[in-house]
């Protein structure tokens, strides 16, 4: 489907946490500036220094040179273009999609399901991992499992099934994730960027300890006063040790954002 305007492509983000914050700031680098990115009213993104879900919070959020801004309507939202920033806008039942008419739609929840998402939001529609199948409920799927596979377009099917084990990093996988030993609020003793050795605190849900697994730099957090159950991940840990690293988009998100853009220039290119 041919355009000679990409720079003119309005682009719907379902998700602002960090794969979707990655996908926004490569296509904005890419000179595709009309992007619009929605989310729940608690975002509950952990590695909140690379996610544009942060100006829901703080009304503004960058992520490597590239601002987010928080909206409330459409007119908002074209403000923000305006202006030259992406924007942000709780609404988790995907209103605005009324409002304003996507040309492509990249489903970034990360939900390992379909949580409602159609082909007919958009001429493009793009899933992110597992749960969605390319031909049918989505045109073209993204790979977000790491491995040989990492970020192939799939046009027919689906991708790798969730694992459940988080990915290898410094040869650590679940041991380097942070999970809540209890139902509650989680209220953070830690501090995104610092320093944490194994059996550390680095927060608390309901009381108890979240103890750190490993040696390394706390990459990720969850917000401090947070409810969450039992089991859900509050933060992780990087045995790298460079904390430079939380402030800037991973390898994986990179990879992945850079296959969304091929998805969109394969289809209106």
């Amino acid at each position: 489907m041919p355009c000679s305007h990409l720079d003119q492509l309005v682009i719907g983000i379902k998700g602002a946490g960090e794969m979707g914050s990655a996908i926004a700031w490569h296509l904005h680098m890419a000179r595709m500036r009309n992007i619009f990115m929605t989310e729940t009213r608690h975002p509950l993104a952990v590695r909140r220094r690379v996610s544009f879900c942060e100006a829901l919070w703080e009304g503004a959020a960058e992520v490597e040179g590239v601002t987010a801004v928080k909206t409330s309507d459409a007119d908002d939202v074209r403000a923000a273009w305006k202006n030259g920033n992406i924007a942000v806008i709780t609404d988790p039942e995907w209103c605005i999609g009324r409002d304003i008419r996507p040309d492509v739609l990249a489903d970034a929840i990360l939900a390992k399901r379909n949580l409602g998402t159609r082909p007919k939001d958009a001429p493009l529609v793009i899933g992110l991992g597992p749960g969605f199948t390319a031909g049918s409920d989505v045109h073209m799927v993204i790979e977000t499992h790491r491995g040989h596979n990492l970020g192939r377009v799939i046009t027919a099917g689906c991708a790798e099934p969730n694992t459940g084990i988080p990915g290898d990093i410094g040869g650590h996988t679940a041991t380097r994730v942070l999970k809540a030993p209890v139902s509650g609020v989680f209220q953070t003793l830690t501090s995104i960027g610092e320093q944490v050795r194994t059996g550390d605190i680095t927060g608390t849900v309901a009381g108890e300890p979240v103890l750190a697994g490993i040696d390394g730099v706390i990459r990720g957090l969850i917000r401090s006063g947070t409810r969450i159950p039992q089991g859900m991940k509050v933060g992780d840990i990087d045995p790298r040790g460079i904390a430079s690293y939380c402030h800037t988009i991973s390898d994986k998100a990179r990879a992945i954002s850079g296959s969304v853009l091929e998805a969109i220039l394969r289809w209106y290119g």
